[in-house]
């Protein structure tokens, strides 16, 4: 999440910066040595199969069970071994990401046209049959993750969704992401962890046929799997460190704004922040704010050396130079805290998921909470893509239906432009529909 030197150079004098990053490097640079590690592994799964999912997962994870699937009764029982709050919590990010994610379904409505007399065509929205979702639970379980990745699939319709979640040092599975995963509707769960989880999904190794999409966030080594595994399988996106963005006038507050950049810089020490304010002496606050609660905060060795490294702080002119920053930033996550919420979501266009007005806040959508999606683009992908949606699981099929009396005009029109292409195959497809349409007892 860093401005193009494009955009700065014709915005000079519009704006300026009141901090700049330590590290003059994408937060999401692809490192040489994962890229050799994930194409090794993922060469060694795909000729030796189980053998070399066991092999990794015994060496990486010290994990040496010969059956990684949790049976149903497991499965089922997970909340049970969960505080009743947290358990609460949960049940209530799964009910309401569902919520969302089945009206959007409702939304996506096929249909059907004719273009002219005898020219019927339409589209029809079909499911993906078979999805691998990856729930991370290392350091930071990402409990919510399978709401968006898992819940959602299964509210695309999609008929089978397996998920792989690394073991806890005890060589158990994470109740919490599993209890997310059972509310979710998910067909079968494995204890496995990273690349040989990827892989063990891509290729069918699990007891069920290869799934036709990976979705799910991870590490690097999990990136790089997606990455080169795209193309075997579709992939939701290819998401970095988590970035959060924050555009804000004097009538927001300092404390707030500083809670949540440090609230996505915790995700991890390459996790960019940043600011873009119309008010110096705002900024100037929102610095302050950080340094005063990383004092007391218990992750500040993480969220600190991202605000360190990666955190940024820009002053804008006015409210137009402002949002052509943000739009340049083109962050993953967006908070807008000002005066003019309205005018700022009317004109911004590149963010993966906007917060509007100071009520709303990144973790509210990061726990579920919010219903939307929270697998988004990152590293300046939001100004081409979106995040992963119901509509993603979804492959909108035209189809097209054609009678005898639509025949000349169509097959005329290919003919035409066939014969100027010098492609002869194709003229006959056209012209020979138009001899047998001559004929008196065509086919209709």
């Amino acid at each position: 999440m860093r401005y193009s030197p494009f955009l700065l150079g014709r915005l000079e004098g519009r704006f300026h910066h009141l901090k700049r990053p330590l590290v003059d490097a994408p937060a999401a640079q692809r490192d040489p040595a994962v890229i050799d590690t994930v194409t090794t592994m993922l060469r060694e799964i795909e000729s030796r199969g189980l053998d070399a999912v066991r092999d990794f997962s015994r060496a990486l994870d010290n994990d040496d069970r010969d059956d990684f699937e949790l049976c149903a009764r497991d499965i089922a029982a997970s909340g049970d071994r969960l505080p009743p709050d947290l358990r609460q919590a949960i049940e209530l990010g799964a009910e309401r990401t569902q919520a969302f994610a089945h009206e959007q379904r409702s939304h996506l409505v096929g249909f059907e046209t004719e273009l002219c007399p005898g020219l019927v065509t339409g589209t029809r929205y079909v499911p993906v049959a078979r999805v691998g979702a990856y729930l991370p639970a290392g350091r930071f379980p990402l409990t919510a993750s399978a709401f968006m990745t898992v819940g959602v699939a299964k509210a695309a319709d999609v008929s089978t969704v397996i998920a792989c979640t690394p073991p806890q040092p005890d060589g158990s599975a994470n109740n919490a992401v599993v209890y997310a995963a059972h509310l979710s509707g998910v067909d079968r769960v494995f204890v496995l962890g990273g690349v040989q989880a990827l892989a063990a999904m891509a290729f069918g190794l699990l007891g069920e046929l290869p799934v036709d999409m990976l979705v799910g966030a991870g590490n690097a080594y999990v990136a790089e799997a997606k990455r080169q595994l795209f193309g075997t399988v579709a992939i939701d996106l290819l998401a970095g460190p988590s970035e959060v963005a924050v555009l804000a006038d004097d009538s927001a507050d300092p404390e707030l704004v500083a809670a949540d950049l440090l609230g996505q810089a915790e995700h991890g020490a390459n996790s960019p922040a940043a600011l873009v304010t119309t008010s110096e002496a705002h900024g100037l606050a929102v610095i302050a704010a950080i340094e005063r609660q990383l004092q007391g905060l218990s992750t500040a060795s993480i969220a600190g050396a991202a605000w360190r490294d990666y955190g940024v702080v820009t002053v804008a002119a006015d409210r137009e130079t402002a949002a052509l920053l943000m739009d340049d930033l083109a962050p993953e996550h967006l908070e807008v805290i000002t005066a003019e919420d309205d005018w700022y979501h009317n004109r911004l266009r590149n963010y993966g998921s906007i917060f509007l007005g100071p009520w709303s806040t990144v973790a509210y959508s990061d726990k579920g909470m919010a219903g939307t999606n929270h697998v988004l683009p990152t590293a300046g992908g939001a100004k081409h893509s979106a995040g992963l949606s119901v509509s993603r699981y979804l492959k909108p099929l035209t189809y097209q239906r054609v009678t005898r009396a639509a025949t000349p005009a169509l097959a005329r029109a290919v003919q035409i432009i066939s014969d100027s292409e010098g492609m002869a195959a194709h003229s006959a497809t056209a012209t020979r529909r138009l001899a047998v349409y001559a004929e008196p007892a065509s086919v209709e």
